[in-house]
């Protein structure tokens, strides 16, 4: 019941904060689920300098587990084609980004950085 009511209040917060984003060129979100062949879709939403990106990462997991059989991994964020942060969750803030274009590219690692060969690139327009 805990997790349930934690889960609860974590998608209003979400909700809260997606709606105060503005909406960018988006990737589909969801595509067919596969073990075998891991698949990356992306979502995302700028609101003044700041980048909300979610993703659904099908065939690895974000989590260690000891009853997981899945494979375990990481995102690793290159922002205009430096490598900038790592992360271990499917939503996050890309903050701070100076005015233009920028090109983001998400790569999915294995825990040691070694690609599992699942990227995903996408714009995002900073207004002035």
């Amino acid at each position: 019941m805990k997790k349930y009511i934690e889960l609860t209040i974590l998608s209003i917060i979400l909700v809260g904060i997606l709606s105060g984003f503005q909406k960018s060129a988006v990737l589909p979100l969801v595509g067919e689920y596969s073990e075998s062949t891991p698949s990356l879709s992306v979502q995302s939403r700028t609101k003044g300098n700041n980048v909300f990106v979610e993703c659904v990462l099908s065939g690895i997991s974000f989590r260690q587990s000891e009853q997981n059989d899945r494979k375990v991994g990481k995102l690793v964020i290159w922002l205009d084609g430096k490598r900038t942060k790592e992360v271990n969750s499917a939503a996050f803030i890309i903050k701070g980004l100076p005015p233009g274009e920028h090109s983001v590219k998400l790569e999915v690692v294995d825990l040691k950085n070694v690609p599992y060969g699942v990227t995903k690139e996408f714009l995002v327009n900073i207004p002035k």
